[in-house]
């Protein structure tokens, strides 16, 4: 700590903001025990309103960090330093006195399914990084509430971060400002400090005006303190800190220890012809489709489907024995590539105002372009790319960053579901897992039972794609859609899956397998997907009314013969939609076996061998 304190805070430290004495004592500790660390100018407490976010906009506007998009309503664009795009699972940590409590140890290799760091090497690496880290810059304090504000299913944080682009993108993504110091008073918060790790004056000069130090990138995760530290990046995930890091890693932590379930999964409400309606969870990798889901306009006649999240699911069984779920951020961080008004209209419409862009490109009239956007050009008109540089289609690269995002408010979202900011959460009646699968697995099947739908839930694998790190159309496992997420150690994971059976009087939902991906022989999709999936989605309605007929397979019930309404469809190859060949699933079970023996090892309940074992052995009789 520096010699010379007052009240805790250094002289050249000045509240330009708020008053010290306006925060619960908890929180004051935790700033001034940080400024005191990272030695910040000034320091500003932020009170969410319009106003605040407005000068913070200018300011960044004047620093040239973002740029105003005239063509639109109160719409922004970032664009980032190249060297800071995306997650980096590489410097994304857990630090937990046994390495066994993050992640179980494989039998060979590293673990692929979270990162541990000792205690001993992350107190290094933070001496390292931290003290002075904000010289010269503002120290911005933004408490936020994941979940609506005095829900039994929220939690509450405070993230002191040096960046006003995390503010205003936070004040998006979740509820905050001045009401959620009320509502916390005494109570516990989660403690997020970030910084992009360029004191001033700096040692070299920025590009895009875009401070970080990619270098030293680093996300660390505390849950035994319940605190989250992240230095060097500015960008989405490792910055926004209620993100991926509270809401999913360590939240699924806090989940495991009171007995409730964070989860990578959007939640949508569907209301058929008779105004019946049921709420879906769905847990998808990345790039196969979730937020269009979530948003989609059905094809068939009749049914409705409403939005309750995009991303992000917190479930808790209630008295009754519902599960409820609620979805925890305030708005969607979506990838933009893709986007169309074919492929989520409901999107479009979302993003037209109030909306930060980041690493898409720019239209010369001051709009928004990007890979798949699939809106004309007028004649004129001029791309300028994310790397901020005059781009034409012949250029060989992409206009937009894959990983590029929109930041918009949920609240302006054409189909929110009316719900989606009830206290108690909606109840969960199915839950979807899903993968781009492009051979063997089918359009849909039905778990047998919750040990099963756990099983069928471990064992997803997906294509990679190119938003992710990895090369190539190769085949990974990505259980659960939680292998970046991990908050412990998935064969716990597994384990509190399997122990919601236990509950007393649980209705627990029906679990279903989606692949809208399979293609034929000659590479063509076999499934019309998008508003289409609205289809599966009424059969797996009507198998949780008890309406639909299944026919018994070795790997779940898929619909019978006839089962799907497929009406004014055309031509669809059912028999090959659906065909389970057992040379296929052969294969595919020993992958799954082996991939559970040696990355989960020892920490896999044998409730899960038992289901691979079942699996195998209903395969050998086909």
């Amino acid at each position: 700590m520096p010699p010379q304190l007052q009240n805790g805070l250094s002289f050249s430290a000045k509240v330009i903001q708020g008053t010290l004495d306006s925060l619960p004592p908890a929180v004051r500790a935790f700033v001034e025990s940080s400024v005191g660390l990272c030695e910040p100018d000034r320091v500003h407490i932020c009170d969410g309103s319009e106003g605040e976010n407005q000068q913070l906009l200018g300011h960044m506007e004047a620093e040239g960090m973002i740029k105003r998009l005239r063509k639109l309503d109160n719409c922004w664009l970032a664009l980032t330093d190249p060297g800071d795009v995306a997650r980096i699972e590489s410097k994304t940590v857990i630090i937990t006195q046994e390495q066994r409590d993050t992640v179980p140890i494989p039998k060979t290799g590293l673990s692929q399914l979270g990162r541990w760091m000792s205690e001993e090497d992350f107190e290094k690496a933070f001496k390292a990084r931290f003290p002075g880290c904000m010289k010269g810059r503002t120290m911005y304090v933004i408490p936020f509430s994941m979940g609506p504000l005095g829900s039994p299913l929220s939690k509450i944080g405070i993230e002191l971060t040096d960046s006003p682009y995390v503010v205003t993108s936070m004040r998006i993504m979740t509820r905050m400002g001045t009401a959620v110091l009320e509502a916390l008073g005494d109570g516990e918060f989660v403690k997020c400090l970030h910084s992009v790790g360029c004191p001033l004056p700096l040692k070299k000069p920025l590009v895009n005006n875009w401070p970080c130090n990619p270098e030293l990138t680093l996300i660390a995760h505390l849950p035994d303190r319940r605190e989250i530290i992240s230095f060097g990046s500015g960008y989405g995930g490792n910055s926004l800190l209620g993100k991926k890091c509270f809401a999913l890693r360590m939240a699924s932590r806090l989940a495991k220890e009171e007995g409730w379930l964070a989860e990578h999964m959007l939640i949508l409400g569907i209301t058929n012809p008779k105004g019946q309606k049921k709420y879906f969870a769905a847990a998808f990798p990345s790039a196969c489709g979730k937020t269009n889901l979530a948003m989609m306009n059905p094809s068939l006649p009749g049914w409705k489907i409403e939005c309750v999240g995009d991303d992000i699911a917190w479930m808790k069984f209630d008295q009754q024995g519902n599960l409820r779920a609620i979805n925890p951020e305030n708005g969607f961080f979506g990838v933009a590539p893709g986007t169309s008004v074919k492929t989520n209209p409901n999107a479009i419409e979302t993003i037209q105002k109030n909306t930060i862009f980041t690493n898409v490109a720019e239209t010369s009239d001051g709009g928004i372009y990007w890979e798949g956007i699939d809106q004309p050009l007028a004649p004129g008109i001029r791309i300028t790319s994310w790397k901020n540089k005059e781009w034409t289609p012949q250029d060989g690269e992409t206009c937009a960053h894959p990983n590029s995002r929109f930041c918009t408010p949920a609240s302006q979202c054409p189909i929110i579901d009316p719900a989606w900011e009830s206290p108690e959460g909606v109840p969960i009646e199915g839950i979807i897992f899903g993968g781009r699968r492009p051979t063997g697995v089918p359009l849909v099947y039905e778990a047998l039972s919750w040990q099963h739908g756990v099983f069928v839930g471990a064992a997803m694998r997906s294509e990679a794609t190119a938003a992710a790190e990895h090369r190539g159309k190769v085949i990974m496992h990505d259980p659960f859609a939680m292998r970046p997420f991990f908050g412990y150690n998935f064969g716990k994971y597994l384990a509190h899956w399997l122990s919601m059976a236990q509950r007393p009087a649980a209705k627990l939902p029906k679990i279903f397998h989606v692949n809208w991906f399979r293609k034929d022989k000659e590479g063509k999709f076999l499934w019309p997907g998008f508003g289409e999936n609205s289809r599966v989605l009424e059969w797996m309605f009507n198998r949780i009314a008890g309406e639909a007929g299944a026919k018994l397979t070795p790997i779940g019930y898929v619909p019978e013969e006839g089962g799907l309404n497929l009406t004014g469809l055309g031509d669809i190859n059912t028999k090959e939609l659906f065909h389970i060949s057992k040379e296929f699933w052969e294969k595919e079970a020993e992958d799954i076996q082996k991939y559970l023996e040696e990355q989960v090892n020892a920490d896999l309940p044998h409730e899960v061998q038992r289901e691979v074992l079942a699996l195998k052995q209903r395969i050998s009789q086909m």
